[in-house]
């Protein structure tokens, strides 16, 4: 890749951000910078340059128009390889970025607020931010575009040893689209709110966000695919949240069978045990201990038991972990293990260990989804016994 010679950056979030800046001044760049940034920067001791006297137009409307020009827009649209284009920028005196780290105004934080006012949210909807990295990223072969503080270091080692590939640039440019997309439907449902009544449950459009969690061996069967998605910041105790201990990766079927087993578990209050198979349940129980709990949900069915998927809602001891391991187990989920117990389980080196944390009692919003080939069904989550 071509030497840096141009860098913009505008962040909300300035996580890293200095020695992002640092790291590019480093390597020859001009850094153009506005408002907030531009003083973090300089503070920092990075030599800026405002967009304003870059652009040769002021800040007006209280902010609200900074980046909206055509030195910056043009400086990352125009392509490189496009003699046209080299030319034109010449002609206007508009000089290529080469790199945009931008990150966009805190609208999310901004609507949690309590009681936040209509006018504080609207004021906190970007709109050069995402103008700047809609245009960056559709020029991604010629301009290296940061959304997520994450892929600072890597760019600036890319950028450092001139390996900034065409994969790396399309992840970048994924990365926006995807970020943008989120930001986008935030806003369209928080006015869809006000515009309906903040009771609104179900939105017009449904814009549903999820990571790609990891790749599963197969589906449901040996000739399905398969892949695990996890609900971005949701922070519910789950089985999408919890932390494999031991064992062998988890399957989709482990995933489905865990899920139930769980939130069967955790609709009492009681030491409680659930087990699953097949997403059948075959026994669930109470206890004064989760030994106890567990041997008599074990008992409703045995034959069904073997092999299946065991929830607790309680942390695992070791008591209750010697009943485990007597009998063929695929998963066992809790909200903790002892030390012994843990050591006891892992005798069984195929057995799947998943720690969801604590069980928290506050019951979070959400919804329950169920797919239809062309649609879904939508409902609140029962949080009723």
């Amino acid at each position: 890749m071509a030497g840096i010679k141009r860098a913009l950056i505008s962040v909300s979030d300035k996580t890293g951000v200095v020695d992002m800046a640092k790291g590019l001044e480093a390597l020859g760049a001009e850094i153009l910078s506005t408002g907030g940034t531009a003083k973090t920067l300089r503070k920092a001791g990075v030599t800026v340059t405002d967009v304003a006297a870059y652009t040769g137009s002021p800040e007006i409307l209280d902010g609200r128009v900074k980046t909206l020009h055509p030195k910056i827009h043009g400086g990352l649209l125009g392509r490189r390889s496009v003699p046209a284009h080299v030319e034109q920028m010449k002609q206007q005196g508009i000089g290529p970025i080469d790199v945009v780290v931008v990150n966009l105004y805190p609208f999310e934080a901004t609507i949690a607020k309590p009681h936040c006012p209509f006018e504080e949210a609207i004021e906190n909807i970007d709109i050069g931010g995402p103008s700047m990295l809609r245009s960056a990223a559709k020029n991604h072969e010629d301009v290296l575009v940061v959304v997520d503080p994450a892929d600072y270091q890597r760019v600036l080692d890319a950028a450092k040893t001139g390996t900034a590939s065409r994969e790396l640039r399309r992840e970048l440019a994924m990365k926006v689209f995807q970020h943008t997309a989120r930001y986008d439907s935030l806003i369209g449902g928080y006015l869809e709110k006000q515009v309906q009544g903040s009771e609104v449950k179900f939105p017009t459009i449904l814009s549903l966000q999820f990571e790609r969690a990891e790749m599963l061996r197969y589906g449901e069967n040996p000739h399905q695919q398969g892949a695990f998605y996890r609900e971005l910041h949701s922070t519910e105790p789950s089985v999408s949240r919890g932390k494999i201990l031991h064992g062998k990766a988890m399957s989709y079927n482990n995933f489905l069978d865990a899920n139930s087993a769980l939130e069967l578990a955790k609709e009492y209050d009681e030491i409680a045990v659930a087990i699953i198979k097949h997403n059948n349940p075959c026994g669930v129980a109470l206890g004064a201990t989760p030994v106890e709990a567990y041997v008599k949900a074990r008992e409703t069915d045995p034959i069904s038991a073997f092999g299946g998927v065991i929830a607790f809602n309680r942390p695992v001891d070791l008591a209750a972990a010697k009943e485990i391991t007597s009998t063929f187990v695929e998963v066992v989920i809790a909200p903790g293990f002892a030390d012994d117990a843990l050591a006891e389980l892992k005798r069984k080196k195929d057995l799947r260990l998943l720690d969801v944390g604590p069980l928290t009692k506050v019951k979070q919003e959400g919804f329950d989804l169920k797919k239809l080939v062309g649609g879904l069904i939508v409902q609140d989550r029962d949080h009723q016994l």
